[in-house]
């Protein structure tokens, strides 16, 4: 065996470009705790109108409020640490946004019907924005051609209907009903 097969690279296969985004890295930390921390301090307010009980000393609210509070630390601690690296960092290389949204397209493309899925629910109802979702969701990760097309289609009917099905029936959790409920 010879002697450049033994050696070991000091970062993890698959991260040889790491370096020449740390800048970008720590800018994304920050952004993306600094959101975090908002969404938190956003639902510990919330967790204030828990209702309170009359055998707990410390109400429905305070274990919410006692790891939200965890949360939004550590995520301001995370802040504070990248925020003193920022400086010293090498700026990243042009493209590199277009770059990391181009490789993540698919993910990215998913949350945006997610999110559409989200709005068309007290629209549409479950079944009706469920079978779009799951329809659009499939021809977004490559259903082209006919069969893969009618596949996609009796999978989100079942999915949709029979999930809403269940829920309704079986659960007897009401879903949105829309249009046609």
């Amino acid at each position: 065996m010879s002697r450049a097969s033994t050696t070991h690279s000091p970062r993890p296969a698959g991260r040889e470009g790491a370096g020449k985004s740390g800048r970008a890295n720590a800018r994304a930390h920050i952004v993306l705790n600094a959101a975090l921390a908002m969404l938190f301090v956003g639902l510990f307010a919330q967790s204030a109108s828990l209702p309170s009980s009359m055998w707990e000393p410390l109400g429905a609210g305070s274990f919410p409020r006692l790891v939200l509070g965890a949360l939004i630390v550590i995520n301001l601690a995370i802040i504070v640490q990248e925020a003193k690296r920022y400086p010293r960092l090498a700026a990243p290389p042009h493209g590199l946004v277009r770059d990391w949204l181009w490789r993540h397209r698919l993910a990215m493309g998913v949350l945006g019907l997610f999110a559409l899925f989200s709005l068309a629910v007290p629209v549409l109802g479950f079944p009706l924005s469920a079978l779009a979702f799951l329809l659009l969701v499939q021809i977004l990760l490559g259903a082209r051609r006919p069969r893969s097309l009618i596949i996609a289609l009796v999978i989100a009917g079942v999915f949709s209907f029979g999930l809403d099905w269940l829920f309704r029936d079986v659960f007897v959790i009401s879903l949105p009903r829309g249009p046609l409920g």
